[in-house]
């Protein structure tokens, strides 16, 4: 009789850890399905890459259970380690190497020899776009150039279950957008993926669920566009045609609504989530009756940068520690 495939890639139920007296992780709930990308977003501090740790059995949770792949990370941990591969936050590969050398030294590692070694590495160097640079030294690689070698030699023996710890830190949009491209063919093929991000934009556009973490605990999950909708129908974008009018424009919002009017980082901009999109005619015909004039104004579905400022109170932060020492 064939065993069952749980539709499940991970399952995670009450996981807990603390390190000293701190509570890193404080009782986390996941399910995330086979062959998808799923996000965890947080600030700094989080717990995201804790989560990341015990899920891929560097280190014991202190109580829950998790299962990846269907098997448990705690009894099981050398059989989750065949299975799965990971990309921490910063390039292990060896600069002083090119990049056809690191990739055959890893898939000699991994059982390849001779031409199968040699074969392999030129796959992903072609599947890279890494081919020109083959046999460059990794110290005159770029910053995109190295994250690609970098999930390319995660991927010598392809992994059922893939974990990206901010994998486009500090990368040029062009070279963001490749990695993001190299994320949804992974998830194509039928590679889960786990992603941490610092980016609000990365998590919207490559992750079809997202589990927002703070001090530890996920508070809210679901898709995108679930967690946009949970904050508000939609937000009211408002430019001002002078900008010693916003003073009086954010005290008069504030009056007139439940919700707070949000100072944009442009001097003449404010915005406003509403719950009930009908109410924006009369705050804009109110503007008008204070002489407040506006050089434009706009009714758009609130951003995921919105929705974790509503959820927490504050912004996502720059990216939290490493995943290996």
């Amino acid at each position: 009789m064939n065993k069952e495939i749980s539709p499940l890639a991970i399952e995670v139920a009450g996981l807990s850890k603390h390190f000293g007296k701190t509570r890193a992780v404080n009782g986390i709930d996941l399910r995330v399905r086979a062959g998808s990308v799923y996000g965890l977003l947080g600030p700094n501090g989080a717990g995201k890459t804790t989560t990341v740790r015990m899920l891929a059995t560097l280190i014991p949770p202190d109580s829950g259970n998790a299962r990846v792949l269907g098997l448990d990370v705690a009894a099981q941990a050398a059989e989750v380690r065949q299975r799965i591969s990971l990309t921490g936050q910063f390039a292990s590969v060896d600069e002083d190497l090119t990049g056809r050398e690191n990739l055959r030294l890893l898939a000699r590692l991994l059982g390849f020899h001779g031409r199968s070694g040699k074969a392999r590495a030129q796959q992903l160097l072609d599947a890279f776009d890494l081919s020109d640079a083959a046999d460059k030294q990794v110290k005159d690689y770029s910053g995109g150039m190295r994250r690609r070698l970098d999930i390319a030699s995660s991927l010598i023996i392809p992994p059922e279950l893939l974990f990206l710890d901010e994998p486009t830190t500090g990368l040029d949009p062009r070279s963001r957008n490749q990695v993001w491209d190299i994320v949804r063919s992974l998830a194509q093929a039928g590679t889960t993926v786990l992603l941490t991000t610092q980016y609000l934009e990365e998590a919207d556009q490559l992750a079809e669920r997202i589990a927002v973490i703070d001090h530890g605990r996920v508070i809210a999950e679901g898709t995108p566009a679930e967690l946009k909708r949970s904050v508000g129908s939609g937000v009211l974008r408002l430019r001002l045609a002078n900008p010693e009018d916003r003073p009086a424009a954010h005290q008069w919002l504030e009056q007139q609504l439940d919700s707070a009017v949000t100072l944009e980082a442009e001097p003449t901009s404010l915005s406003i989530q509403l719950s009930d999109t009908a109410r924006a005619a009369s705050l804009l015909s109110g503007l008008s009756g204070l002489d407040i004039a506006l050089a434009s104004f706009s009714m758009d579905q609130p951003s995921l940068d919105e929705v974790f400022l509503a959820l927490t109170g504050h912004h996502t932060e720059p990216a939290e520690e490493a995943l290996t020492p």
